[in-house]
């Protein structure tokens, strides 16, 4: 279980009469329990990926406590709240150019794998492990396929909780759609972890156990999916529907 005490985070930058520093976060509180799938969203700007960032030891808040399963892991950097047992998945896959697949899900797993054993995790996935198993993590990838290795690198390193940061970012119709499925098959499979996605993706939304809406650094409204996602439906994205949250 994770859970977020008063979280706040700030950065200060100069507007050209001085220094002024600007929240992003503010006084954040929330609880992620285990076996849940929980999906986070709101208008640009209002701080998800920062809070994610926070989430994975990316970034440190100014104020506030992290407990992961009631261990305090404020302090700790991203290496080690990785190996406390958070995953962190960039919007952006990195290429590792001279690196093969299997390389990168043995490195994952921490431990020695045979490529059989790394098959089974592509195939998770929905890739052809014959096809990707020996290929390098280059250019030659195309979004979809690094976003889905970088999941099957997720499933290998087998954590506490796995943080997607919007997978659907840069990747065509046909890629989002083979995610979808293969987010529908990590909930349905979930035991004893917890999956948190950043998104605004409705159909992202539609398998949420629970929705945050985050708008101006704030919680603008957090409950089970039957309670929040119908205030977002019928409006023209997850952005807009923030507004019909908290005008009400």
């Amino acid at each position: 279980m994770l859970e977020l005490q008063n979280i706040s985070f700030g950065v200060t930058g100069d507007n050209g009469l001085g220094a002024e520093k600007k929240e992003i976060l503010n006084d954040i509180s929330l609880t992620i329990e285990d076996n849940t799938f929980v999906v986070i969203t709101g208008p640009n700007g209002g701080g998800k990926s920062t809070l994610a960032k926070i989430i994975a030891g990316i970034e440190k808040p100014t104020a506030g406590r992290i407990l992961l399963d009631g261990e305090d892991v404020t302090e700790l950097g991203v290496t080690e709240r990785a190996k406390a047992g958070i995953s962190f998945a960039f919007q952006q896959p990195v290429r590792f150019k001279g690196i093969q697949v299997l390389d990168l899900i043995r490195l994952a797993a921490g431990r020695r794998m045979t490529p059989s054993d790394a098959c089974q995790y592509l195939s998770e996935v929905g890739l052809c492990a014959k096809d990707y198993i020996n290929r390098e993590v280059n250019a030659s990838l195309s979004g979809g396929e690094l976003k889905r290795i970088e999941i099957a690198t997720v499933l290998a390193r087998g954590t506490r909780l796995s943080v997607f940061d919007e997978p659907e970012a840069g990747i065509d119709l046909w890629s989002f759609q083979n995610l979808i499925q293969v987010f529908e098959k990590m909930r349905a499979q979930i035991h004893d972890s917890s999956i948190m996605i950043i998104s605004h993706q409705e159909r992202i939304l539609e398998i949420a156990d629970k929705i945050v809406v985050l708008r101006d650094g704030q919680i603008a409204a957090s409950g089970p999916r039957e309670e929040v996602l119908p205030a977002l439906i019928g409006t023209p994205s997850a952005v807009e529907a923030c507004k019909v949250l908290t005008s009400k």
